[in-house]
């Protein structure tokens, strides 16, 4: 199982009732709880030169001549492009593994977090190092000296484990751009593996970010499913677009939801896939063991993987959900058997001509909770069946919505005709 040390996810919990399996057997929980869990010059003369290949400048080399100007200073911030923000990441981490390591890490080093901080003006990458509790502390603002001797002031935005937010302004008032947390993971005051995660930190958004991330979701899903079609098992193309959709409602923390501008919080999700790509979520577990970018847990997993022996699916769970392409597998392979399972029923298939439910919101809702219920709610409740179903999953649905309305995406196919009785 994953590390406790979580960031916000949604946990899964679908009982399904005859036909229709259950996430986990035996549990009386309707929905899933949430857990809220480089020398100097030549560094510069990089950095201008990145950028304006990225920026299609033909006067690069005149560019880098000049890196020491304000005005480029300036140019490199504004094209900071997503390519150039992961080589950057590639460096910090490169920097924290190249650092001498004690053979084994007392409880005072586990207790360190380091932060990796770009100067974007020199391209000096700076090491922030303070303790875990305060970097966990929201509202925390401190006067701190970098590895490289410059006073800066770091401020906690948002306390959430790896992916805990930050910002950090030197004496001038010009902001370092976070790039990698250096986090320590432990388990019962056991070290486990060292995590190396990039935030969403305000300096490093984008229009361009979000974007990239997007397309990095979109082109996984779809190898899952080009995976699964070469190995014989078919997933609908609107199953995929919701699996898809799935994807980032899963991580929306319902109280930023609630307070917050949503398409901003839906473009940091997207950021953060841009930023870790594999490693996305990779240490997000829920408090009821749901893991990963899928928020899977162990017996649903299980489950596909009895269903599905010819799949292949990975045996080991945590090392299943952190592997994206197996982890879409599964969450492709519950969905579709899910939808088997539900359009199976008369109630259902009532329900969708009557248009009184839509295929996508049953999906989404009987990946949220308990989906055996669905045919029951949609049976007593009639046309005010979602008042019936848990009120997680209620909010579960209306950020589904919003998804939908916010974030444009081009369907993969029509949605599949209704279900008709044999």
């Amino acid at each position: 199982m994953k590390t406790v040390f979580a960031f916000i996810a949604v946990a899964i919990s679908l009982i399904f009732v005859g036909s229709i399996q259950a996430q986990s057997p035996g549990s009386s929980s309707d929905t899933r709880p949430r857990s809220v869990t480089l020398p100097h010059s030549e560094a510069a003369e990089r950095s201008v030169s990145e950028a304006t290949v990225g920026s299609g400048n033909p006067t690069r080399n005149t560019v880098a001549a000049q890196a020491s100007s304000p005005e480029i200073a300036s140019q490199i911030v504004r094209q900071f492009s997503p390519a150039l923000v992961r080589s950057r990441i590639g460096e910090a981490e490169r920097l924290f593994k190249s650092r001498p390591r004690p053979t084994s890490l007392t409880s005072s080093a586990t207790d360190v977090v380091t932060l990796a901080l770009l100067d974007r003006s020199t391209a000096r990458i700076h090491l922030l190092s303070l303790s875990k509790q305060t970097f966990l502390t929201k509202n925390t603002e401190l006067t701190m000296t970098t590895s490289l001797g410059s006073p800066v002031t770091l401020r906690v935005l948002r306390a959430n484990g790896v992916n805990t937010a930050v910002t950090v302004l030197d004496n001038k008032g010009q902001a370092l751009t976070p790039l990698v947390v250096e986090f320590p993971i432990e388990k019962g005051g056991a070290f486990r593996e060292m995590a190396y995660y990039t935030s969403a930190h305000p300096a490093l958004l984008s229009p361009e970010l979000t974007k990239s991330g997007q397309t990095y979701v979109r082109s996984m899903i779809d190898l899952a499913a080009k995976r699964l079609r070469d190995k014989g098992a078919f997933v609908a193309p609107n199953i995929v677009d919701v699996a898809e959709r799935l994807c980032l409602v899963e991580h929306v923390d319902h109280d930023r939801f609630r307070n917050e501008n949503r398409k901003a919080l839906f473009d940091e999700i997207y950021s953060l896939y841009a930023l870790n790509e594999l490693d996305t979520y990779r240490y997000s577990v829920s408090f009821a063991g749901a893991g990963g970018m899928v928020q899977m847990i162990p017996w649903a997993y299980n489950l596909e993987r009895q269903r599905h022996p010819g799949v292949g699916l990975m045996p080991d769970f945590v090392a299943g959900m952190r592997n994206h392409a197996n982890a879409l597998q599964a969450m492709l392979l519950y969905m579709q058997d899910t939808w088997n399972d539900l359009a199976a029923s008369e109630d259902v298939r009532s329900a969708l001509d009557t248009k009184v439910a839509t295929q996508t919101e049953l999906l989404a809702a009987g990946y949220n909770s308990n989906a055996a219920k669905l045919p029951l709610y949609l049976r007593r409740g009639g046309n005010s069946w979602r008042t019936l179903i848990p009120r997680e999953t209620q909010m579960y649905l209306q950020i589904y919505r919003a998804v939908d309305n916010l974030v444009p995406a081009k369907p993969r196919t029509t949605p599949l005709a209704t279900p008709k009785a044999e």
